[in-house]
């Protein structure tokens, strides 16, 4: 059942010349049928996405961000067209790299920043940083920094769902190395079994820390696992937020209608190293500009600019505009409280547990 993703090629009829009725150019017949409006859209997301994690980078290197900070720089169409396919009420699980989802996913992004700077106005009031942004209103239900921990409970609240008879989805991030490990195969056989209302999505981007994926995986076309569990399996291009769009969204209504899980792989290119202290000198020359030759965020403007959806000066102003609102999630981020060491345990638990132990490094035992 695993096949490979392309994005069906729609009639290229439309003769409409002008940016806000249609679209031109050799570009055209890819973008037929789309919103010019919508398709701005999204490149304002993606560059959002890239100019946040800019400034992220930056306040990491000024130590205002501790612990690891993995970015998506690269990774902004499969994040853009992962999110579109989702309602507000799916819920989405990740893995450490997950800014650009908390974003994509509707929260704003001076929460998200003041969560990497460890502030109380972030997603998780600052204690989770980089790796653990949270938010039960957007359904973004972790960030996971261990690797593949996310599975499992994606797939229990996919049971939870399916218990309830709900209508809700959950898709499941993961890296390429996450295939890998047993939590990963466990989960889809048994959400397979259960016929479980979940997509697995693997966001390959050809590495898993230093390790490209025909090193480490036996079948490096990771797509094709789906078949061991008798799921729907796709790849599709990473760089290209339409036809993760198109595929994310195919998967997620068939799982929505009791279709059952799926997995989707979206191969990608990572633009740095695997975090941001990490430079990478393990990659190539060749693999350092294939990356950023395939670059989504300038590939998008190109392509619609030809195709007449934006010119020079609206691609500017739209920059423009992502670039201030990343400056001012740092200023958001900058202005907010730290948090109280008092308040270090008060997420421990969900309810109140007697005798729960609220003792700090420092103090004494007994």
């Amino acid at each position: 059942m695993a096949q490979t993703a392309t994005r069906s090629k729609p009639s290229t009829r439309s003769t409409a010349k002008r940016r806000s009725s249609g679209v031109r150019g050799s570009n055209r017949g890819r973008f037929t049928g789309e919103s010019p409006e919508l398709l701005q859209d999204y490149f304002r997301e993606m560059t959002l996405i890239r100019r946040f994690e800019e400034r992220a980078a930056q306040g990491y290197t000024q130590a205002k961000i501790g612990g690891y900070c993995h970015l998506n720089l690269g990774e902004e169409a499969t994040v853009v067209g992962l999110m579109r396919a989702l309602r507000k009420t799916d819920l989405l699980f990740t893995n450490y790299r997950e800014h650009g989802y908390a974003i994509a996913k509707g929260i704003e992004p001076g929460r998200v920043m003041a969560e990497l700077y460890g502030r109380t106005t972030g997603t998780s009031k600052g204690w989770g940083g980089s790796m653990h942004m949270f938010d039960v209103e957007s359904g973004l239900l972790g960030g996971y920094g261990i690797v593949g921990g996310q599975i499992p409970l994606a797939t229990g609240a996919a049971l939870a769902i399916d218990y309830r008879s709900g209508d809700q989805v959950v898709m499941c991030q993961m890296g390429d190395g996450t295939t890998n490990i047993g939590a990963f195969h466990e989960a889809l056989n048994i959400a397979a079994l259960w016929n479980l209302p979940v997509v697995f999505v693997v966001v390959n981007n050809q590495l898993g820390m230093g390790t490209t994926v025909d090193k480490s995986s036996a079948e490096p076309e990771l797509f094709k696992r789906a078949a061991a569990y008798k799921m729907p399996g796709e790849r599709v291009d990473g760089n290209d937020v339409l036809a993760v769009r198109d595929a994310a969204t195919r998967l997620v209504e068939q799982a929505r209608n009791g279709g059952g899980p799926a997995l989707l792989e979206c191969v990608s290119e990572r633009l740095k190293g695997h975090s941001v202290v990490d430079p990478a000198k393990y990659r190539s020359e060749e693999s350092v500009a294939k990356a950023k030759a395939a670059d989504p965020v300038l590939a998008f403007r190109a392509q619609l600019i030809e195709a007449g959806v934006l010119d020079e000066d609206s691609a500017a102003e739209i920059e423009r505009q992502a670039q201030a609102e990343a400056d001012a999630a740092v200023a958001f981020a900058d202005d907010s409280p730290h948090p109280d060491p008092s308040t270090l345990f008060d997420y421990t638990y969900a309810t109140p547990v007697a005798n729960d132990s609220r003792r700090l490094p420092a103090d004494p035992v007994f």
